[in-house]
């Protein structure tokens, strides 16, 4: 399974290496956009993609790009209450 991480596009950072930045929940972190590009890279400015280990995979709409980021953000959530339920585990092994 592969996890895409919705981003927006906020500034175009090397045009001929197809570069651009990208503010992930407030990180910005540079991606490569080769996968998204279909004319002048300006036109990606504002817009949200899906990213993947460092490249733009699709561009998806802003009502997407905010439902991905509330999933993500639960399924946080259920990975902490999951691991505090492990460690309950391992502290009653242990006393026993």
């Amino acid at each position: 399974m592969c996890l895409g991480i919705p981003g927006k596009i906020v500034a175009i950072t090397d045009a001929g290496r197809l570069m651009a930045m990208a503010d992930v929940s407030g990180v910005k972190r540079e991606v490569n956009v080769a996968c998204v590009e279909n004319g002048p890279l300006e036109g990606l400015v504002g817009q949200w993609v899906l990213i993947h280990v460092g490249f733009a995979m699709s561009v998806i709409d802003e009502e997407e790009a905010a439902k991905t980021l509330e999933a993500l953000r639960d399924l946080g959530e259920a990975q902490e209450t999951l691991q505090q339920m492990a460690e309950g585990a391992r502290a009653l092994e242990g006393t026993a």
